[in-house]
């Protein structure tokens, strides 16, 4: 009995949480996207992002711990990135790492109302995977944003792992790393996975870790070695997490 109890409040707090998610989303998308029209660098409506974050993190009942933040200067830039076990990945990241950033993100989600343009309005880069040209295109804009002070947030693996395990990574975020030149901080998040799977709707709020490692310098790599930079940003996240 006590354990049908517990599922059944699972279920509830769930329908909770993507209620307020939906609800929260709609509202700080318009709030985000009105904003963006006065913002000239992104800056403000990244803020208004962190905040709808952190009420998911809240009404979730999530707590989030972070480590290392004294290997990075918060004015950047540099390119995080991290390991994607979950859909609290984007929350978790968005709603309590301190610093500025934009994300390269896939460019379906460009195309949702509202949200599309929201984004677009912050400076986040889109990439379109299907398409190898103006993926390369999308790469060079992000190389050039990072280059003029933007740090940016990328998921090498490219999906959420299945599993839970770290999986291989895509190359482009490490063709767009030696061509920017800049630092790649690799970022560790431990707890998502045991949240939320991706097989699974419920969400089960768990305690979240993320560890800041310290940057890898990559002015020494060019894109015929790029595989040796993306070797050891792999192995940084391979030391806290379970590999494929």
């Amino acid at each position: 009995m006590p354990q049908d109890t517990s599922s059944w409040a699972h279920h509830v707090h769930t329908v909770v949480i993507i209620g307020w998610t939906l609800v929260a989303t709609a509202f700080f998308a318009t709030v985000c996207l009105f904003v963006s029209f006065f913002s000239r660098n992104g800056d403000a409506v990244h803020i208004l992002a962190r905040l709808w974050c952190k009420t998911i993190l809240a009404v979730a009942g999530i707590k989030v711990k972070i480590k290392g933040l004294e290997n990075i200067d918060p004015r950047g830039p540099y390119i995080f990135m991290a390991n994607h076990q979950s859909n609290f990945d984007i929350p978790v990241l968005l709603g309590c790492l301190p610093v500025q950033f934009r994300w390269l993100a896939k460019a379906e989600l460009f195309k949702i109302p509202i949200f599309g343009p929201s984004m677009e309005g912050a400076g986040y880069i889109s990439i379109d995977r299907s398409n190898r040209r103006a993926a390369f295109k999308s790469l060079a804009k992000a190389a050039d944003t990072i280059r003029r002070g933007t740090s940016v947030m990328i998921f090498p693996e490219g999906t959420r792992s299945s599993d839970g395990r770290l999986q291989p990574f895509k190359k482009g975020g490490f063709v767009l790393a030696v061509d920017a030149r800049v630092p790649v901080v690799p970022v560790v998040i431990k707890g998502t996975y045991e949240i939320m799977p991706r097989q699974r709707l419920l969400i089960r709020p768990r305690p979240v870790t993320i560890i800041i490692e310290k940057p890898i310098d990559t002015t020494s790599y060019t894109r015929r070695t790029k595989d040796k930079l993306m070797d050891r940003v792999w192995r940084a996240l391979a030391s806290h997490l379970p590999a494929a």
